[in-house]
């Protein structure tokens, strides 16, 4: 892609300590990966979230052979580019390989994928609604429809990290390197695994897997760091940076609000609800203090999306499963899942603060110092749906024991 042309007008110094140089204010310019998005010709949808992606209108994707649009959250911007892409009925997605990850999920339909190194023999998976999968890191893959309908796809991928390091297509599209210490062409590389480890950094429910069948129905582990009787593993694919994990709120149980940087979306898999989220500068109860009209709001339902935190980050937000059935989501963070702001300093103990109430030092606002209107409004709001809540009256009470970490759990659940 061209570079911007360089501003030809003369530039004029300055002449005494009175004034500053430049211009005071600025536009954004565009970055490479904005320019390919344009290139492409499909529709770009940016906003704090999609309430269901099978309603984004599509066009025809010549690069890619079917129809699609890019979903670009605020939020995301540089940090992970996302997408959703049509597969024709009966028909396949063209060849490619790219210098960036990429992962998917099976938004409608039924296929299988193929993927292959350089003179390597092809290595064949099975998918549907609801299947996760990932592709190794440039090599060869084509996407083929099992059913006569058209199959959906939402994509995530690491494209704005690269194309904005490198500007370079032919590189990024073009380049022979094999990472054979990726993907080794083993037969039973797609085969899922159900073994469940700790993660190396945080020590939370682990899965080393590079397809998942169903991510509506997997099993998931008690976690309780969100809400009570909350489920959590963290899917680890074909050795991708892309980070992600799959959570599920018990019915008639919500979230505490948290905060944390840029970069998350999560995507609603099962169930249905909203998410608040505000910047953190309005404190933890904006609707107390005249300000709920700076509160963002989301609904969505499968397959929609929200950004956590979004524009500048750090701000608050907060989940809610209003229907019969619990609320499941994926969160996808892209390469950049640094939690802490001591990030980049190896060797340096950091607090898991999103799991920590605020008045012990973390990020998370305990219940019983959250706004009345979250609760009031969310019972209001199962009882439209005929769903019962079933979040405990001492919850909403201050801890009688000494706080941390140690009795940061919820009433009735194990660690």
């Amino acid at each position: 892609m061209p570079h911007d042309e360089p501003n030809q007008g003369h530039w004029h110094e300055i002449t005494d300590t009175s004034q500053k140089a430049g211009l005071g204010t600025f536009k954004r310019p565009p970055m490479p990966y904005d320019n390919f998005m344009v290139e492409e010709g499909i529709p770009i949808y940016r906003d704090y979230g999609v309430h269901k992606v099978q309603n984004l209108a599509l066009k025809p994707w010549r690069r890619m052979g079917g129809k699609g649009a890019f979903i670009q959250l605020y939020g995301t911007e540089g940090l992970w580019g996302s997408y959703v892409v049509e597969v024709p009925g009966a028909g396949a997605l063209n060849i490619e390989r790219h210098m960036y990850e990429e992962q998917f999920l099976v938004v409608e339909g039924r296929g299988t994928t193929e993927v292959w190194q350089e003179g390597g023999e092809k290595r064949v998976f099975e998918w549907q609604k609801g299947s996760l999968f990932a592709i190794p890191l440039n090599a060869y893959h084509q996407i083929i429809n099992a059913s006569s309908s058209p199959a959906l796809l939402l994509a995530g991928t690491s494209a704005p990290n690269v194309m904005n390091l490198f500007d370079s297509p032919g590189f990024i599209f073009d380049c022979g390197h094999t990472f054979a210490e990726r993907f080794d062409g083993a037969a039973d590389y797609f085969k899922p695994k159900d073994d469940l480890a700790p993660d190396p950094v945080r020590g939370l429910a682990m899965r080393e897997t590079n397809l998942l069948p169903d991510i509506m129905t997997c099993q998931l582990p008690l976690d309780n760091r969100r809400s009570p009787g909350y489920r959590r593993i963290e899917p680890h694919m074909v050795s991708n940076r892309f980070y992600l994990w799959i959570g599920e709120h018990e019915t008639g149980r919500y979230s505490k609000g948290h905060k944390h940087g840029s970069a998350a979306v999560l995507i609603c898999v099962k169930g249905k609800g909203y998410t608040y989220t505000w910047p953190s500068e309005l404190g933890p109860k904006p609707w107390e203090s005249g300000l709920a009209d700076k509160v963002v709001r989301v609904d969505y339902e499968p397959v929609g999306m929200v950004s956590a935190a979004p524009m500048s980050g750090d701000w608050y937000h907060q989940h809610f499963g209003i229907s019969k059935e619990p609320l499941r989501l994926t969160a996808w963070f892209g390469p950049n899942n640094a939690r802490g702001r001591k990030a980049g300093l190896p060797g340096v103990e950091e607090k898991d603060l999103g799991a920590i109430d605020i008045r012990d030092g973390g990020n998370a606002i305990p219940y019983d110092e959250e706004d009345p209107n979250i609760r009031a409004e969310y019972e209001a709001t199962l009882a439209k749906e005929g769903a019962v809540p079933r979040m405990e009256e001492e919850l909403y009470h201050p801890p009688t024991g000494e706080g941390g970490w140690a009795t940061a759990t919820f009433a009735g659940n194990t660690p």
